[in-house]
């Protein structure tokens, strides 16, 4: 039999184990920290997936990348092609001028050579010191010729439609009135004279030629300066003063002229025939 105080300890014992498996309501909720702790602690979900989808999808990015990386290249190779073929034809084109050039300038060599050697240029026979002396002029001058006698011409006309007509004004018109419309008349004529080659010898116009080319210039210019001289002083016998006095110094002095340009070399493309 127990006595009194023992079951009062006993009693006391029990109460506090009771307490101990005793928990109130809020206990059973987790704190904010323990459940984001957990929500930490688990695995990522490519941890979780099954070894074969992550392994396919692996293999699916890889795939993609070559793909792009292939369609680059073959962009770029495509570009690089191109610039080949775009400087292999320039390297064609120029190399066809070069052998031109270097054929070109052989000829000149060989004519050089025999020329200075004793030999005539061009054809054997009578016909080789005419051939040697053969040229035509530039374009560059007969422009200037025809440019340069305009204006000598036209100083002339002016001072002898001044002479007439005793008025600056009349004259100036006069003059101005066909400038330039002689200066391309003689530069065309030029031009037709040039792709004949008769009067010249000795690499110059000779005497005939230049005075026939004074004649058929001074023709025209008669006509025209009677022309304006006429439209615009309304004095047929005035503008034939005018257009006389001109006949007879300027054909003269076109003469004179003419036989100046013949000493020029300057616009001379001598025509070398070669018998190679």
């Amino acid at each position: 039999m127990m006595n009194v105080p023992s079951l009062l300890v006993a009693a006391c014992a029990l109460s506090h184990v009771v307490q101990g498996f005793q928990m109130s309501p809020s206990q059973y909720n987790r704190p904010a920290s323990l459940s984001h702790q957990a929500e930490s602690s688990l695995p990522h979900s490519s941890t979780i997936m099954p070894k074969n989808f992550r392994s396919q999808g692996s293999l699916l990015r890889v795939a993609t990348a070559m793909d792009g990386d292939k369609s680059v290249n073959d962009a770029m190779i495509r570009q690089i092609d191109q610039k080949i073929q775009k400087f292999e034809r320039q390297q064609q084109k120029y190399s066809a001028k070069v052998e031109s050039a270097k054929a070109e300038l052989e000829k000149f060599q060989a004519t050089k050579k025999r020329y200075l050697q004793g030999a005539e240029l061009g054809n054997s026979g009578g016909d080789a010191a005419d051939s040697a002396a053969s040229f035509s002029e530039t374009t560059a001058r007969s422009l200037v010729k025809a440019m340069m006698w305009r204006v000598i011409a036209g100083s002339v006309t002016f001072f002898t439609s001044l002479r007439f007509s005793g008025s600056v004004s009349t004259a100036l018109t006069i003059v101005g009135s066909d400038f330039f419309s002689k200066a391309a008349t003689m530069f065309f004529g030029e031009r037709l004279m040039n792709k004949s080659q008769a009067g010249r010898k000795g690499g110059a116009d000779d005497i005939g030629r230049s005075l026939a080319k004074a004649l058929l210039w001074r023709v025209f210019a008669i006509a025209n300066t009677l022309t304006m001289s006429y439209m615009i002083a309304k004095d047929l016998s005035m503008a034939s003063k005018i257009a006389g006095s001109d006949a007879i110094f300027k054909t003269g002095l076109m003469f004179v002229y003419e036989r100046v340009w013949a000493k020029i070399e300057w616009g001379k493309e001598y025509l070398i025939e070669f018998s190679i």
